[in-house]
């Protein structure tokens, strides 16, 4: 059976398109959901304006998610979960928990369905995470997971190599200097 298609349809057709699909296909799917009518000359030419229409108003919506993209390309988001101390943590962080900082910054909300993760974060680091913003726009994120308590993915590196974490490093540096800050102060009265 020839139908022209009034929605996409993943995996089947694109809408405005004319394809042969199998009559049970289109009598017990497409028809009665209304994705796709019998292919007339009338319906055809009809569709054909509406695909050109769609395609108008995506391109419009292209354009304003472009914008959107640029300024999400330069966030960096912080999400802290309690870890233990090999930096694993305990639950994860999903698609809702990215979601929900993405829609802070656009102050909207923003669908978790459209964060691209491909497995839940289980561990501290930063991530690379794919966001959609339509259908032929999406975005890059920078995520960084980071424990209750501060502690990062250096941290946990810099201590299983033996080394002081990076935050303990930086205040023992700190330390000798506001002696040695003290001491001439000492000096000078």
């Amino acid at each position: 059976m020839k139908v022209v298609f009034l929605e996409d349809v993943p995996g089947t057709a694109k809408i405005g398109e004319i394809k042969e699909v199998k009559p049970g296909f289109a009598r017990n799917y497409l028809l009665p959901r209304r994705l796709a009518l019998p292919a007339t000359p009338a319906m055809v030419q009809s569709v054909e304006k509406r695909a050109v229409r769609e395609a108008r108003l995506q391109e419009a919506k292209d354009d304003d998610a472009r914008t959107v993209a640029a300024k999400l390309e330069n966030v960096a988001y912080t999400i802290t979960a309690k870890a233990g101390p090999a930096g694993k943590l305990f639950g994860s962080v999903g698609t809702a928990d990215i979601a929900a900082k993405v829609g802070e910054t656009l102050h909207a909300e923003f669908e978790r369905q459209n964060v691209l993760l491909p497995e839940p974060i289980k561990e501290l680091g930063d991530y690379s995470v794919n966001v959609r913003l339509t259908r032929n726009v999406s975005a890059k994120v920078s995520v960084s997971v980071v424990g209750e308590d501060g502690t990062t993915a250096a941290d946990i590196k810099a201590r299983a190599e033996g080394g002081a974490p990076a935050a303990a490093a930086e205040a023992v540096a700190e330390e000798p200097a506001a002696e040695a800050e003290e001491e001439t102060a000492a000096e000078d009265e």
